[in-house]
């Protein structure tokens, strides 16, 4: 049966990410993020994390709707909002990290992609600051440069130890850890539940009857991996297990083989390693099947993350599967809220990841 086109409903448009960054130029520029003219190419790519394909096509629309025109020496100067000031109410919600997009594990890029498209829904444009002086342990002047330049009605704070999260307590910034806040840290924060996650690993371990249990993480006091250890702890505490060794290393694989050399030779080597991120996973497997070690019958190997190359892993590992969609969506209605109303309570929220049974168990 035919209907009349004139009745039939719209049909749903996808937003592309060029739309998507020309309306974060256009809502930065209305905040007066920007005076007279925008900054050049490279600082707008890196400050939005978009190619440079991206930004002119994104350009190229705002000056065809008059926002924007081509000045003298080809810099972009901005009309509509010429000599509009900040108003006290920003919509530009601002995450603050120590590594570009391209060097995070790829989870990480789906939930930073899942939580931009998600702010761009509510009305929020989505900006990332990549620094490394931000996040050294004397952060302070860096990170007043970087507040001050380019203000924001929210903060999220990326893989942050405590002088960070302390920084902004004591300037009282609305701010989000997307991850655990260091011990006596009073910000909200969300993130797996990493001591539970390992207390279960712990314990799964533990049934099967292993004594000798050895956590491997990266070095330095941050939150996940604190919490890993004591969740272990506590799980083998439980079982009435000696407690787990903890090998802290520098993220390279020569320190890791090395570490792991040592251990296998001391006068009591591990039956089971519960190894933190997952790109470590690999060198660890691969250094006990170059040592002879049958896995899981010699010695078991649990992963405390995913990505997605694990699903191409023989034997396949045992591992903890968070929900990128969700843990973007409660990022993003935390992110939405502190925006608004300019403040959270310091809740921890945590999220407990799928278990995937895997062949190393």
């Amino acid at each position: 049966m035919q209907t009349d086109a004139s009745s039939s409903p719209r049909l749903p448009q996808r937003v592309s990410l060029v739309t998507q960054t020309a309306q974060s130029l256009r809502e930065s520029m209305l905040a007066g993020h920007w005076q007279g003219h925008l900054p050049g190419e490279r600082e707008l790519c890196a400050r939005l994390q978009v190619s440079r394909h991206t930004l002119r096509a994104a350009l190229q629309m705002l000056q065809r709707e008059g926002t924007l025109e081509v000045a003298d020496r080809q810099r972009r100067r901005i009309k509509t909002a010429t000599g509009k000031t900040k108003t006290s109410h920003s919509h530009v919600i601002a995450l603050i990290s120590p590594r570009p997009l391209q060097e995070m594990s790829q989870s990480t890029v789906v939930m930073v992609d899942e939580l931009r498209d998600q702010l761009s829904r509510v009305g929020f444009s989505f900006e990332i600051h990549v620094s490394t002086a931000c996040f050294s342990s004397k952060p302070a002047r860096a990170l007043e440069a970087l507040t001050t330049r380019s203000p924001a009605a929210a903060w999220l704070i990326f893989g942050a130890l405590e002088p960070v999260q302390s920084w902004f307590v004591r300037h009282q910034l609305p701010s989000l850890v997307v991850g655990s806040c260091a011990p006596g840290v009073s910000l909200p924060s969300i993130d797996t539940d990493y001591r539970a996650l390992c207390r279960h690993a712990g314990g799964m371990l533990c049934a099967k009857g292993h004594r000798h249990i050895v956590l491997l993480r990266p070095s330095g006091d941050y939150g996940g991996d604190l919490q890993s250890e004591q969740g272990l702890r506590e799980a083998l505490a439980a079982s009435h297990a000696p407690p787990p060794q903890v090998i802290l290393h520098d993220g390279t694989a020569a320190n890791i083989c090395a570490l792991l050399d040592k251990a296998l030779r001391s006068a009591r080597p591990p039956t089971a390693f519960v190894v933190a991120r997952a790109i470590h996973v690999l060198t660890v497997m691969m250094f006990l099947m170059q040592r002879g070690k049958r896995i899981p019958q010699d010695i078991a190997v649990i992963s405390r993350d995913d990505e997605t190359f694990m699903q191409h892993v023989v034997p396949s590992v045992t591992r903890y599967a968070p929900g990128s969609g969700q843990f973007a969506r409660n990022v993003c209605k935390a992110a939405r809220q502190l925006a608004e109303t300019g403040g959270l309570p310091p809740k921890a929220i945590r999220l407990m990841p799928k278990m995937i049974r895997g062949e190393t168990l």
